[in-house]
């Protein structure tokens, strides 16, 4: 726990290692006050004067780091040694600041932590008081896990590009480095690829979307789609990279994949259907519609990653170099009906249709590792065996997380059961759309990522965690907002802040926090569920989901 002298002044989130502050006193921003960066601080210089310039109005000009009223931002290797990279000190004393990073992105994380202590006006674009100051503190943080994600999915609703910067700054707001982009599924092809253009010509767009749950009669009968060009998804990773966060760009294979089929048939299982009847899928599912097992498709998607790689450059920030392949939920009937699969089972000595995916998810692993690349799929390319270097996103449960740490393969924890966050956050009926298990506020900020199973050496394994947000039941930003908050800061601080001991985490010491961060949400515009329940126009009556409790989660 953070230890404090004066409580008033320490309501962050996530929670700091050490915390000590010294009375009610301040040291005041003003016109006067200056920014001094040393080596290494440009984008944390840069983040600061733009962000707190625009919510405070000062000039926050460089200034010599020798006199009084700067914040001074440096990098020392000391920090380095005792608290890692992303590791940061912050003294905020009488005279100034002093902010001292383990390495550019602990700089940074120092300087989210600077904002929340000058208030929620300091998350506006603009000031709307006059007085500005700091108490005085000293803090010393750093990170439980390296792998901090987000998962968004813009394949099922598609979110325009000012929406995922948006998400962006959000995430850095809340200490999160990596960005898990699901670009593709059977509902949607969502990036431009110069050499295939029917991808996004077709394949970005459907004429129709089921509203609510499959189950549900109801839908919307007008077009849905969009996609980034690639100057856009530019855009996206520098943006990123200037706040220290990876993006990890997921593209589903080999199932998940009827709205690639539509735009080139050639690529589904053309010995089995007519795949030039399929259209962009408009209802939400798995469907039966899977990449065939053929050389062409291989080259095919070999020659999308290999535009990608260009557009998400491995040295962006720390996991930049992860490609995520999908590989989850395929089903394997048309396989079994495909004379051209089953040649090529026996062809490749197989025993079956999973080890036909595992062959399929193998060739891209050394596709990518000859590239300077890292495979990471979901723990379905588990089955049948998985090639060195791949790494695991567990989320059907522990199990896929555990047999992958067991079997030396590094695992991001995103179990359904704790993190999936378009499930439900209350059983009421005033719950818009509730889908799946009712996982509240308290449930996400129990959520332990590292299974008590493993040895210490399999722990290590554990790269981290991430929340998942699917997008099936969620039309606009506003239902991403309600979904995603205020759970994602229960999230940030599971995988930000070390437990006082395992299995320990006050609840109560959390809910008093949030009371100072909901206003903090509230400056950023974030359409968050209320802890008394959805507000009257966060509500959509009538539009039936999935109400299902659920087994408990499995840990």
């Amino acid at each position: 726990m953070a230890s404090n002298v004066f409580t008033g002044v320490v309501d962050l989130i996530p929670e700091p290692r050490h915390v000590t502050a010294y009375g009610a006193n301040w040291f005041a921003l003003g016109p006067g006050t200056g920014l001094a960066a040393g080596e290494g601080a440009e984008r944390t210089e840069r983040w600061l004067r733009a962000t707190l310039g625009a919510a405070t109005g000062l000039p926050l000009a460089s200034k010599e780091s020798s006199g009084d009223d700067v914040i001074r931002l440096s990098i020392h290797p000391m920090v380095t040694k005792d608290l890692g990279a992303e590791g940061y000190r912050l003294a905020v004393m009488p005279t100034g600041v002093h902010l001292v990073g383990g390495g550019p992105a602990g700089l940074f994380w120092g300087a989210q932590t600077l904002r929340q202590l000058l208030g929620p006006g300091a998350f506006r674009r603009a000031p709307i008081s006059g007085s500005w100051r700091l108490p005085l503190i000293h803090v010393q943080d750093s990170p439980r896990f390296r792998w901090r994600g987000l998962m968004l999915d813009v394949a099922r609703h598609f979110m325009p590009k000012e929406g995922v910067l948006r998400y962006l700054d959000l995430m850095a707001a809340h200490k999160l480095n990596v960005f898990h982009f699901h670009l593709t599924d059977d509902q949607g092809w969502r990036v431009e690829i110069k050499r295939y253009p029917k991808l996004t010509e077709t394949g970005s767009w459907r004429a129709r979307t089921k509203f609510g749950h499959r189950a549900s009669p109801l839908w919307e009968e007008k077009p849905h789609g969009g996609h980034y060009t690639q100057d856009d998804i530019r855009e996206i990773v520098a943006y990123a990279a200037e706040r220290h966060i990876s993006v990890v760009p997921e593209i589903d294979v080999p199932g998940h994949s009827q709205a690639a089929i539509a735009a080139y048939p050639e690529l589904g299982n053309t010995d089995v259907i007519d795949t030039t009847a399929l259209s962009v899928w408009d209802n939400w599912g798995i469907s039966p519609n899977v990449l065939a097992p053929t050389d062409n498709t291989l080259r095919f998607y070999e020659g999308v990653f290999e535009e990608l790689l260009g557009l998400f450059p491995a040295d962006a920030a720390e996991f930049s170099a992860f490609f995520h392949i999908g590989g989850d939920e395929c089903l394997k009937d048309q396989w079994k009906q495909s004379p051209t699969a089953q040649s090529r089972i026996k062809e490749l000595g197989l025993a079956d249709e999973d080890e036909l995916q595992s062959w399929f998810i193998g060739h891209f692993a050394k596709w990518l590792s000859a590239r300077g690349r890292r495979l990471i799929g979901w723990d379905e390319i588990l089955e049948g065996g998985l090639p060195d270097g791949a790494a695991v996103s567990s989320w059907r449960g522990y199990e896929g997380g555990v047999a992958a740490a067991r079997a030396g393969h590094d695992v991001v924890m995103c179990p359904e059961q704790q993190v999936y966050l378009d499930h439900r956050q209350a059983a009421g009926a005033d719950e818009p759309v509730p889908i799946g298990y009712v996982r509240t506020l308290e449930d996400v900020y129990r959520f332990e990522p590292v299974p008590p199973e493993l040895d210490e050496q399999q722990r290590g394994r554990i790269l981290g965690a991430q929340a998942n947000v699917w997008t099936e039941v969620m039309e606009d930003h506003a239902r991403v907002d309600y979904q995603t908050f205020p759970r994602l800061a229960a999230f940030a601080e599971v995988a930000w802040s070390r437990l006082p001991a395992p299995g320990e985490r006050d609840f109560a010491a959390f809910e008093h926090r949030m009371a100072a961060h909901y206003p903090r949400l509230d400056a950023l515009g974030v359409a968050y569920r209320p802890p008394a329940g959805p507000r009257p126009w966060q509500r959509r009556p009538g539009v039936p989901g999935r109400p299902v409790d659920g087994p408990p989660p499995n840990k």
